[in-house]
């Protein structure tokens, strides 16, 4: 049995699976808040004593960089260390991926109503895959073709600096620096991102924001879920949260054709994490695909990539519980 998590900086998924049955059918799943555990370990521990089922391996997703096993998160103050944790829970193996990675090992098994495309443009067998995902923060990805199989890799791309494209994007970038110094893609691009376009719109740019809103805003731990449903409500919306999310929507479109551009992802490019795919008919309205698009002289090779939308909401464990599995192979 296989004990599988996709560990987020807000909620952590975690599924049991069975190897030899279909992965897309998790045995059990929980769903916690990062947040209420102090260590991988207590997070582990307490799903395997909920879950019940006896787990001979443990693979986890987690965010930020994995480097000889261990690593530190990057939006979770925990440090995951694999061979201590299999020492302290003993059982037969502990895997870490990259959450990215872990997305990305996902992308060969997805089924077709697991994605919704952006584009009618038809993948080039064999190409480069980029995947790029906001959701608590910015996570980047990629896959290559060895020839035989695809092999995901991990990037922090997410924390590269941010390429303004606009004039108003160039406000928002000087606006940022003079508060932060450096400003990368995630400050702009994620779900820690969002509430500051939402904040530099309103105080730069003097967009009103009606009292109810304000409240609501400075009342919520995280506003970014009632920026995206004000935003996404209809005509009626406040222009403060249409504009912010109209601002967002362009610049993850850049940011996703740029990294396009890097690995020359003629496979196609998919969005993952927790906003894209609640924001499926403002993506198709056309302004992502102007963004994504709009790389000058090499308009043209952008036009020939495939863009999509993951919807399956299990893409993080099914990537973990695939990998972890080749990875138990060659143990």
């Amino acid at each position: 049995m296989l004990l599988i998590g996709d560990v987020g900086g807000t909620k952590t998924a975690l599924a049991v699976v069975d190897p030899a049955r279909d992965l897309h059918v998790p045995l059990a799943e929980l769903l916690v808040q990062s947040a209420d555990f102090r260590s991988a370990e207590e997070l582990v521990r307490y799903a395997i004593t909920t879950l019940s089922y006896p787990i001979d391996y443990i693979a986890l997703g987690v965010p930020g960089p994995v480097v000889d096993g261990v690593v530190t998160g990057t939006n979770l103050p925990w440090q995951v260390d694999q061979n201590q944790l299999q020492k302290s829970l003993d059982c037969r193996g502990v895997f870490l991926l990259n959450d990215l990675e872990a997305i990305a090992s996902a992308v060969p098994y997805l089924l077709p109503d697991g994605v919704a495309a952006l584009n009618d443009v038809p993948a080039k067998r064999g190409g480069a895959i980029a995947v790029i995902a906001p959701g608590t923060g910015l996570g980047e990805g990629y896959l290559t073709w060895d020839g035989q199989q695809y092999c995901a890799h991990p990037s922090e791309g997410g924390h590269s600096n941010f390429g303004p494209d606009s004039e108003l994007q160039y406000d928002l970038g000087k606006w940022l620096w003079q508060r932060h110094g450096h400003v990368s893609n995630e400050r702009v691009c994620s779900g820690r991102g969002l509430p500051n376009l939402y904040e530099f719109l309103k105080v730069n740019k003097n967009y009103p924001e009606p009292e109810w809103l304000a409240r609501a805003v400075s009342e919520a731990e995280d506003p970014t879920p009632i920026i995206v449903s004000e935003a996404t409500r209809g005509p009626d919306a406040a222009p403060l949260c249409r504009a912010a999310l109209d601002l967002f929507i362009e610049i993850m479109g850049a940011e996703a054709g740029d990294m396009a551009l890097k690995v020359l992802a003629t496979g196609g490019v998919y969005l993952g994490g927790g906003i894209p795919p609640r924001i499926v008919p403002e993506l198709q309205k056309g302004a992502f695909m102007n963004a994504f698009c709009a790389k000058g002289r090499i308009r043209y090779v952008m036009e020939t990539i495939p863009v999509y939308v993951i919807l399956d909401p299990r893409v993080a464990l099914l990537g973990v519980a695939s990998r972890a599995i080749q990875m138990m192979t060659i143990a």
